[in-house]
């Protein structure tokens, strides 16, 4: 066989396991990849709710433009009432960022250590929590701690754990570690909920309180909350998921893992001072870069969330989408990368 056989064997075994492989993926992905990219970033937002979304919103801050809000489909489906951008919204794990921005300012502070240890911390956790007495809070903020993560509990949301932090812990209290600390990554709830305990223990207070003081109070972010039992519910908009018509924004949960309410706004303002260095002082950005990461995804059941600073374009997009289960993250996703992908077009 010659050798430009050979190439145009390989060439037909490719596209055939190319076209093979469409099979295996949801056609509803297909179909929004394959549609043209729209002009604008409303038109985006206006078709992502024929894919099965029921409401989305979307805040955009890029540099040298005035911030844009964006919505689409329902705030609350069973009423009729239409998605509102300044409507508040549960970002589940997006709050680790505050969370991580707390400790890097009490470290500064001194009133916390990285290199101490959870038995230091939390001395009754020795012989419940496997290698307590080698897990640093600088592993347990970056989920390099090998603790097991709660929310895999099977049946964990149907048994309405995510109510009781205590209930939370008690799942994975005397179980195996998932490896030795810092060998390995695995992103782990329980990491954030015992940040939380550290946090209260440290500072005879709720971290709550200290978040509000130190965080939202100076960067005016009026509309960001530590929990959902702080807000009217009214404001709050609905969470579906594909496997029910029930309205899950009344479903709390209350661990530091994931518990925040905030406008997509506000959200963004957040996010943009923690990227451009305006959150923090030099010390504390220096201490925040060590332990962790300037952008983040949330998920909980009824609510998806991602929050990103893209570099290149100099913007800051943040997108809610009020429905988990299926496809949903999925879909989700891609119409973030062409929302982004339409800021692009623009700045070229």
């Amino acid at each position: 066989m010659s050798k430009k056989q050979s190439k145009r064997i390989l060439k037909i075994i490719f596209i055939t396991a190319s076209i093979s492989s469409l099979f295996f993926v949801p056609w509803i992905l297909l179909r929004i990849l394959l549609t043209p990219l729209p002009d604008t970033v409303q038109e985006q937002v206006k078709d992502a709710i024929e894919y099965g979304l029921d409401g989305i919103i979307v805040y955009v801050d890029q540099a040298g433009k005035s911030p844009q809000l964006y919505a689409a489909g329902w705030q609350d489906r069973k009423n009729k009432i239409p998605a509102n951008p300044k409507a508040l919204f549960r970002i589940a794990s997006i709050s680790k960022l505050y969370v991580a921005v707390a400790v890097a300012k009490l470290v500064n502070d001194k009133q916390l250590s990285l290199d101490k240890t959870l038995a230091d911390y939390i001395p009754e956790l020795v012989g419940h929590i496997e290698n307590a007495d080698k897990i640093t809070l600088r592993m347990m903020v970056q989920h390099r701690s090998g603790i097991p993560n709660y929310t895999d509990y099977p049946g964990f949301w149907e048994n309405d754990y995510s109510k009781s932090t205590e209930e939370s812990l008690d799942l994975v209290l005397d179980t195996p570690a998932d490896f030795e600390p810092d060998k390995k990554y695995r992103y782990s709830n329980t990491n954030y909920l015992l940040i939380g305990q550290i946090l209260d223990k440290t500072l005879g207070y709720s971290h709550h309180q200290y978040i509000k003081r130190e965080i939202l109070m100076p960067h005016e972010l009026n509309h960001t909350y530590s929990l959902l039992s702080q807000v009217d519910l009214d404001e709050v908009m609905s969470g579906y998921d594909t496997s029910s018509d029930n309205d899950l924004k009344y479903n709390d949960f209350i661990s530091p893992a994931g518990s925040m309410v905030a406008t997509a706004q506000d959200l963004g303002i957040f996010l943009r001072a923690l990227n451009d260095g305006s959150l923090l002082n030099d010390n504390e950005q220096a201490i925040y870069s060590s332990i962790y990461v300037y952008e983040h995804t949330g998920l909980l059941p009824g609510y998806s969330s991602i929050a990103k600073y893209h570099k290149d374009i100099d913007a800051v997009v943040i997108q809610f989408v009020s429905t988990s289960g299926g496809t949903t993250w999925n879909v989700s996703e891609i119409v973030n990368s062409r929302i982004v992908k339409i800021m692009e077009r623009k700045k070229s």
